[in-house]
């Protein structure tokens, strides 16, 4: 069992300039982890989710956080609460790529 489930998908992404790569990194009855790295000037589209909360761990570099009209850069380390109903997006400002997980839960559809 592979306990980093980060480093190992994330070695295998390697976004173009605004490029969007993803790897599921936890699925389950009532958990998703996905993995996101955007290229430079990749966007992660405004959307939401009715009945889950979203939220993202910035892993590598800074990602700008899209919710509502509002944004804001985090930097790794970073945690972002995104709750139920919440528009959010992501998107990479930057001349690197960046990472971060989304964790959502309950999945739709599961409770």
């Amino acid at each position: 069992m592979a306990l980093d489930l980060f480093a190992d998908a994330l070695a295998d992404l390697d976004p173009a300039a605004g490029a969007v790569e993803t790897a599921e990194l936890v699925v389950s009855d009532d958990v998703l982890v996905k993995l996101f790295a955007l290229g430079p000037g990749a966007e992660l589209s405004p959307h939401e989710h009715a009945d889950s909360t979203n939220v993202f761990h910035v892993l590598d570099g800074e990602v700008t956080v899209v919710r509502d009209d509002e944004t804001e850069s985090i930097a790794a380390p970073g945690v972002v609460l995104h709750e139920r109903g919440d528009v959010h997006g992501a998107r990479n400002e930057t001349d690197e790529v960046v990472a971060f997980t989304a964790s959502l839960c309950p999945l739709p559809g599961s409770g």
